[in-house]
This record gives structure tokens, sequence and C-alpha cells, in this order.
């Protein structure tokens, strides 16, 4: 059946035509993807939380993140036995390196792991994992249908904008998502496609689930001139609070990744440290979302306390304040947790978790001590919710639309775009990746919207190393090394000793002048024509750092070793540079 749909492809589609189809029903299955998940997560939550009490605390939270923790963990391990976190880090990482390859269980396995986690109360967001199953299906059906690689690294943008066009109802949110975080090129060859998908997940996911937006917003109070300067006050503070953000998250993870071999050493500590948090802070339980409608439906003191139901802080309003500014500044702490002791889920939720809470406090705060001309608390939550997802994923576009489309608050466009800018300005002093790009940047591979830079990073040495090279020993006498030169095309060869330890090179444009003097022959070894290396090239070096090392010997050929000199092949400057153009050829296709 597959084979005769490729045969139909092949016969009757264009690129283009075939692009747009595929396009349309990565839509469709995105959509799906993200109903079943947040049924899946909904279900296990009702199960679980049926007869919690408001008024006071619950001591299932000590035990039933946990388990939902232990269950995930032993998915992962032993029916997907693969890593599945970071699942847009892993997106980026299949563009960067992997020609958009990302393997078929991504296609479910996020979606089963994230809501058994999310559902017993991890403190992570649906978003990521959804993103790598969107992802996911766009890759596998481009190979599928033998797609080139330029159009199934679209394809998998247009399952990520799918994927956030289908769990948020947001479709322009989408696709700046996969220009900003993914780095997918705006042009009319990838804009198209990637509306198609867009658009398609969003009117499924309104047959799904009908026409409610994720948060009912009305405006009360509608922004003016005289707000700018508390607008711009908040954009800082998120700036400030995507810095703690990532900061925090990465400081945390570090701590959880020295115990990766220990399975059940995390597990514990992990479990301790999320079920604690949930027993003292409610709110943390889950993706949050219902703990910012508080925020967004509220009107009173009375109706804003309510988030402290459930907590040893119920009775007392007077310290709404200080749970709201503990919530916050602990739910980076419980969301790295989650995924350090073994769940699954991203930090797209908890970016926007924090960023409501941050909003609420500051706003809050503000009329409390009227400092200035009112700020609305609801309002100011949204306007939060923007400007630390700008600042954490370096998206301020994102941002900006995200917040109108699932609220339908497009009356506060302009103050959104002020705290997203601010805030992402803020963040940058900083740090100059998001948190997705972070790691990937350290090692070199993060792919931008610099076409250059793209294709180097998308250049990997195992395609133009050449790992079959004749090689010499130092004690080679000469008249043997003219007839190893005779037999070989290679104008350079690796001087090796008996452990392949590489010693230096002999340059055949060095001994040119003693080839014809046959009465040398025996008078010369190796060792004593051969010339040091201009550079040394490394397995896993970045090809931009190749490239400079080219440039600055002027060398026709290089050696590649490994981290003990042992030689691992050669790269030609020929041979990098016809792979280079091949590259951006297809890249830069339309």
């Amino acid at each position: 059946m597959i084979a005769k749909l490729i045969a139909w492809k092949n016969n009757t589609l264009t690129n283009k035509q075939a692009t747009y189809i595929l396009a349309f029903i990565i839509g469709f299955l995105a959509s799906v993807a993200a109903f079943m998940l947040h049924g899946l997560i909904k279900l296990i939550q009702r199960l679980l939380s049926y007869g919690f009490f408001t008024e006071r605390a619950n001591w299932l939270f000590l035990v039933v993140p946990v388990v939902g923790i232990y269950l995930t963990s032993l998915f992962i391990k032993y029916v997907v036995r693969d890593n599945i976190s970071h699942g847009i880090t892993r997106v980026l990482y299949a563009i960067a390196t992997k020609n958009s390859l990302i393997r078929a269980h991504n296609t479910w396995s996020s979606v089963v792991a994230s809501a058994i986690t999310i559902g017993c109360g991890g403190s992570v967001g649906a978003e990521a994992p959804i993103v790598l199953t969107g992802s996911a299906i766009g890759s596998n059906l481009g190979r599928l249908f033998n797609m080139n690689k330029r159009t199934v690294m679209l394809l998998v943008g247009c399952g990520a904008a799918a994927a956030i066009a289908g769990i948020f109802k947001a479709p322009i949110a989408g696709l700046v998502f996969t220009l900003e975080v993914l780095m997918i090129d705006l042009t009319m060859a990838s804009l198209v496609p990637i509306l198609i998908s867009s658009i398609t997940a969003d009117i499924f996911s309104y047959l799904f689930t009908g026409t409610s937006t994720l948060f009912t917003f009305h405006l009360d109070s509608a922004w003016s001139v005289e707000r700018i300067p508390g607008t711009v006050l908040l954009g800082v503070m998120c700036g400030l609070m995507s810095l703690y953000f990532m900061r925090m998250m990465n400081f945390c993870e570090s701590k959880y990744a020295m115990m990766r071999h220990h399975f059940y050493a995390k597990l514990l500590v992990g479990g301790l440290v999320l079920s604690s948090l949930i027993f003292l802070f409610p709110a943390l339980y889950g993706e949050g979302y219902d703990a910012i409608a508080i925020f967004m439906e509220g009107q009173t003191e009375a109706d804003w306390s309510k988030i402290m139901d459930g907590s040893l802080f119920y009775g007392h309003p007077e310290l709404l304040l200080v749970y709201v500014a503990l919530v916050m500044f602990t739910k980076i702490v419980a969301t790295s947790s989650t995924n350090g002791a073994g769940g699954c889920g991203g930090t797209f939720a908890p970016s926007l978790f924090v960023g409501g809470f941050a909003g609420f406090l500051f706003a809050h705060f503000w009329n409390k001590e009227q400092i200035g001309m009112y700020l609305p608390e609801k309002n100011f939550t949204l306007l939060g919710m923007a400007g630390v997802m700008a600042g954490v994923m370096h998206a301020p576009l994102t941002g900006i639309f995200l917040i109108a489309e699932i609220t339908g608050g497009y009356q506060l466009f302009v103050p959104l775009i002020i705290v997203s800018v601010v805030s992402f300005m803020v963040i940058n002093i900083f740090e100059s990746h998001s948190i997705y790009a972070m790691r990937l940047a350290r090692e070199g591979r993060l792919l931008t919207h610099h076409t250059d830079r793209s294709v180097l990073t998308m250049l990997s040495m195992g395609s133009v190393v050449e790992r079959e090279c004749t090689t010499v020993t130092p004690e080679m006498p000469m008249y043997k090394l003219i007839s190893v030169l005779t037999s070989s095309r290679d104008m350079l060869l690796p001087v090796v000793d008996d452990n392949k330890h590489l010693l230096g090179m002999i340059d055949i444009n060095k001994i040119r002048h003693y080839v014809f003097r046959t009465e040398l022959y025996h008078r010369f070894r190796v060792s004593q024509l051969m010339v040091p290396v201009p550079a040394i090239l490394y397995d896993n070096e970045p090809m931009e750092e190749v490239m400079a090392k080219f440039d600055a010997t002027n060398a026709d050929a290089l050696p590649v070793v490994d981290i003990d000199n042992h030689l691992q092949g050669i790269v030609s400057k020929t041979r990098l540079y016809h792979a280079y153009r091949q590259l951006v050829a297809d890249f830069s296709a339309e």
C-alpha cells in the first residue's frame, strides 16, 4: 500500500504539492495526539484527585507524584528504551545533527510518558512532549515518502507548529514558534506548509474540544499610556525571572545528572523534593493552569485566596503574596525534580506558570502599596506569562501571539509587545541562547537563521572524513615511500607509529626534488622527510572550527585524530568544499 502511494506521488505530484498534502496530514495527526494527551492527563487527574480536601493539606500529595514518576521511569526504561526528555531540545538536535531524523517511537512514547507524569502531579508541561510528537510525525512521514533533506526538515517544523496550534488553539503562535525556536527560515517555500499544518491542527482541535480557549478572559480595564512605567518594570522583572528560571533549572539538572546511573537514588531524591513541594504548595500539582485561571477569573482577595486551598496556608488571606512568591520561586525546582527523578515533561508550561504568578505578584503588590496608577491583576497575569516565556525561550513573538490567542486578549497587544521585548532585552544581557538551545550552542550544534553557519552545523565530520587512507611509518626507507606514492592518489600521507599515533605527514610537494634522485633512495627514511602537521582535527569537532583551520593553514588536507592522538582518517579540502556546496544548494533551494 505504501509503495503504491509513493509511486503515485512520484508519478503524479510535484515536490511542492506532496509537501502541502503531507503538511495537512501532519496537522491532523498532531491535533489528534494533542487531544489524546490532554484527555489522558485529565482522566488520570480526575481518578487520582477525587475526594481531595480544599480546607486542609492532602497527604496523598506525598505519594501520588512519586508513583507517577516511578511508573513513567519503568515505561521509559523497559518499553521505550530511549531518552525522551527535553523534547524541544531533541528536535533542535535532530534538525542540526541528524538530518531531521527523529525515531518512530517518538510519535507516541512522549504522549504516554508525559500523560502519566503530569496526570499524577508531575510539575511539568505537556507542550514539549507534544512538540516532539508532532515533529516525529513530520520526520517519519517525510522519510517514508522519500522527501529530500530540506523538505524533511520543513515537515519537522510543520509538526512542531501543528502541535502548538493543536494544544493551544493558536495557529499564529505555532508558526512563529517554528521560526523563533526551531530556526526554520521564513520563505514562501516554508511559510505555506507550516500555515497549512497550523490551521489544520487548529480547526480539528476546535472540532474535538469545542470553541473554548485555554483561559477565559474578559478585559475589565483597558490599557492606557499611564500604565507604561508599570508595564516596562514588569518586563524587567520578567527578564530577571527568566534568568533565575534558566540558571536554577540548569543547576538542578546538573545535580540530578550526577545520579543518572543510580535509578532509585534519583527517584528517591527527586520524588521527595517534588512531593514535599506539592504538599506545601498544591498549586504546583500538574501543569498549573487551574492556578493561573484563579488569577485570571478572580476579582477580589477572597477569589484569589483560593490559590491556597488544600495547603497549610489555607485560611490566611494575609499571606497571599508570600504564598504566591514561594510558589513562583519553587516551581523551577519542582519542574527539574520531576524530570530529574525520571518523569517526562517540558518547561513550556512552567514558564507560563512562573510568568503568570510573577505578573500577579507584581500588580497586586503595586496596588497594595499604591505605588502608582492601578494595575489590573488579571491583565498583568497575562503580561507576565508572555514576558517570562519570551525570556526563557528567547521568543518574544511566540509569547505575544500565544497569550493573545489562548485568551482572546488582543486588546492587550501593545502591553504584550512592551513586556515581551523588554524581557527579551534584559535576558540577552545575561544569556544569548534560549533554555532549549543552550546545550546545543555549547557543542556548536545549534542551527540558526545564518545560512552559512546553519550549513556548517548540518555538515558532519562523518560525511567528509576519509577513513581508509594510506599511511606510512617513520622507519620506512625512501625507496618504499616512492613505491607507496606511485600507487596512491593522495598528495599527503600521514606518518604513524605501530600504535597508529600520528607523528607527522609526508607532503609530496616538499620532497619533489628528491623523487628523481635515485641515489638518495637508500639514504633517507620517512622520519627525515616528514613535516609537522599544520593543524589537527578531532572526530567531534564542529565544522565551523574545521573550516577555520583550513582557512588559517591553507592546507590541502588535514588528519583527524581521537583524544589519544590515534589517526582516524583524513579530510581533504576538495571533499569538504564539495560537501559544503552541495548542502548550500539543498539548503537554499526554494
